[in-house]
């Protein structure tokens, strides 16, 4: 709309001065070169207009052609820059899809299109890992730090091939310098702090921790955690040595993470020590409320040396009221009770554990018990052998590894946190079957539905691992049929029998994942806590 007011505006100028100068005519006498030109103003006028506009067609012509060599230089430059970028296209597919012949086809095309460019050297690295190459794939990393543009990725990669041959020192020295040079690289971060622990530099990794947050890597709930984590290390660290530290390092790590149960536990068994039982207590009961766990409760029932067998069973009702009927509090009333030869008590306790099927140190505290009430019997044997292939017990896990205790940092990956407490995989237990010749066939002649044993302790994994060819038997009725089935002993029952040999059932089948047997599941009830 304003362009065609604009045209319209300038149409009418334009008439209006040719009507002006025909209203007003005039001549123009041009002499030159001893010639003479005489004409009117409106043609001279006109005359001026036409040689205007022939010049700047001349010069439009001119320029073209001066330009036109440039213009196909750059139409070339062009049409090969498109060649390369689509090479690099397709090198990275080729990558992605594990082509590694297209993949090295693809880089070199682009590499010759396009030079050193970021995504050419890239690419270069690249189709080199995919093709098992590693010495080209350093040398694509170190062209990329020539650059400061691609400084911090040819850093990276370094880093990822000296993790890839073992060499922690210059995967350290890469990951440092790609802080120097971007503080907010969150791989570099990452290997610094996994590096510092598995130093075990815990102060340094609690630095790391704090410019991680500053920088926003890390959210305030992880980083108290972390710091928590860190700080629950250094205490268990100094423990021995330094326990004043020791105590002021697991404070904090309860203030920053009171359900953390090493450093609660830590804490308590330090606060005890000194004879501070009010804050130790405290301490505990808070974690305990948060999860039970029986570190907490060997803590809470032993803080003040010297009690009665009734007094830790006091303390054990009180952990039992706090956890609201959990089973860790039911197994810590049953052993402070047993401990105390309060056999009745120890039995309510356990009852509600063994409705459905009762793990490991259920059924070995229930052994524990048959004995310490009526001596080496049927029923303690049978306990005894059905915790051999009872479901295990909560441990502590990370990334597939079982352990007795707990550990800052994974043992596999290096994370930092990883452990949490939680039941292992069900994959070492054995079905119970019908069997004639069992550890207890000597009590009488009828055959009874009876768990087989594993071995007199849980054999690892490995030790027990069945070949394919094996086969498995089918599961038989389910554990309360044992104890219907087995009659009450009888006096003659009471002469010590032969020790019979342990059979050994295969329960692993081959493509089973092993895992770590706890220490824990070899023990007897009475080292549990």
């Amino acid at each position: 709309m304003w362009r065609a007011l604009v045209f319209i505006g300038l149409l009418c100028v334009a008439a209006f001065g040719a009507v002006w100068l025909a209203d007003r005519p005039g001549t123009v006498l041009v002499t030159f070169g001893g010639y003479e030109v005489q004409t009117s103003v409106a043609v001279a006028a006109i005359a001026l207009v036409g040689l205007a506009l022939a010049l700047a067609l001349l010069w439009s012509a001119v320029s073209t052609i001066l330009r036109l060599p440039s213009r196909l230089t750059f139409a070339s430059r062009a049409r090969r820059r498109s060649r390369g970028y689509q090479a690099v296209s397709r090198g990275m597919v080729a990558v992605g899809a594990g082509d590694t012949i297209a993949a090295r086809r693809y880089a070199n095309e682009a590499e010759r299109l396009l030079g050193h460019e970021p995504l050419t050297l890239l690419l270069k690295a690249q189709a080199a890992q995919v093709s098992g190459n590693r010495e080209a794939a350093e040398a694509a990393f170190k062209q990329m730090m020539d650059e400061d543009e691609t400084r911090v990725l040819g850093l990276r990669g370094l880093f990822v091939e000296a993790r890839r041959r073992g060499d922690a020192v210059a995967a350290r020295e890469f990951a440092s310098e790609a802080i120097r040079i971007a503080p907010a690289a969150a791989w570099a971060s990452d290997a610094v702090l996994e590096a510092r622990c598995a130093e075990r530099d815990w102060r340094g990794a609690l630095e790391t921790i704090e410019r991680r947050t500053s920088l926003g890597l890390l959210d305030k709930a992880t980083a108290r955690r972390h710091r928590a984590v860190l700080l629950t290390a250094d205490a268990l660290d100094r423990a021995e040595h330094d326990p004043e530290g020791a105590l002021r390092s697991a404070q904090d790590a309860v203030k920053l993470a009171p359900d953390l149960v090493p450093a609660a536990a830590l804490a308590g068994k330090l606060l005890s020590r000194r004879g501070d039982l009010r804050r130790a207590a405290r301490i505990v009961e808070t974690a305990w409320r948060s999860q039970p766990h029986p570190d907490l409760a060997e803590v809470y029932l032993n803080l003040r040396p010297g009690d009665s067998g009734l007094d830790r069973l006091k303390r054990a009702e009180t952990l039992f009221k706090l956890s609201n009927g959990a089973p860790e509090g039911r197994l810590a009333v049953a052993r402070s009770a047993l401990e105390s030869r309060e056999f009745d008590r120890a039995r309510d306790a356990l009852e509600p554990l063994l409705a459905d099927r009762p793990t490991m140190r259920v059924c070995l505290l229930m052994s524990d018990l048959e004995q310490a009430e009526h001596g080496s019997t049927g029923k303690g044997r049978e306990w005894l052998a059905r915790a051999t292939r009872a479901p295990r017990d909560p441990a502590w896990i990370a990334d597939g590894v079982v352990s007795d205790h707990w550990a800052p940092i994974s043992p596999v990956t290096g994370r930092l946190d990883a452990f949490v407490w939680q039941a292992p995989p069900d994959v070492l237990i054995a079905p119970e079957i019908t069997m004639h010749d069992d550890v207890t066939a000597d009590i009488d002649d009828e055959p009874r539905v009876l768990p087989i044993v594993a071995a007199e302790e849980p054999q690892p994994a490995t030790a027990v691992a069945a070949s394919a060819s094996e086969p498995v038997p089918a599961p038989a009725e389910p554990a309360s049929t044992v104890e219907a089935a087995w009659p009450e002993p009888s006096k003659e029952e009471e002469t010590p029998q032969p020790k019979p040999e342990p059979v050994v059932f295969p329960v692993t089948p081959p493509d089973v994942p092993k895992l770590e047997e706890p220490a824990s599941a070899r023990r007897s009830a009475f080292s549990i806590w």
